[in-house]
């Protein structure tokens, strides 16, 4: 059985071990939990889920966490994929917005999530990014 908690893609040990098959291929998982700053370096939120669409084969978004102390009180909101860019080097996702952004976001609770195929639904986050559909 594999701990879900070791790193899967560690095969070595030293300067010449391999770490897997990033920075152009890798693990949903391995991206769950990491930062998303604007290019203010403002912290925006965590990504929480990475979102496929299982027709595609292709992600269709990055739900992020924004506000709340410690999961309390915070928001989830649906970022389109190519709204956002990978910073390999800090481990983190940038998204160009202004943190005010997220004010006027098509937000949802994390126990009430939209149904994210709804066309009306994916035109509105779409739009809301500056993103195609």
């Amino acid at each position: 059985m594999i701990d879900i908690n070791s790193n899967i893609y560690d095969t070595g040990q030293g300067n010449n071990a391999h770490k897997g098959p990033g920075p152009g291929l890798m693990g949903a998982r391995t991206l769950t939990g990491d930062n998303v700053v604007n290019h203010a370096d403002e912290n925006l939120g965590e990504v929480k889920e990475i979102m496929l669409d299982t027709h595609t084969g292709k992600i269709a978004y990055v739900v992020v966490a924004h506000g709340g102390l410690l999961g309390i009180g915070e928001k989830l909101f649906a970022i389109p994929w190519s709204a956002l860019a990978l910073d390999t080097v800090n481990k983190r996702f940038i998204l160009n917005i202004e943190k005010s952004h997220f004010d006027s976001a098509p937000g949802f609770d994390p126990d009430q999530w939209p149904d994210m195929a709804d066309e009306i639904w994916v035109d509105s986050v779409h739009a809301h990014y500056s993103t195609k559909t």
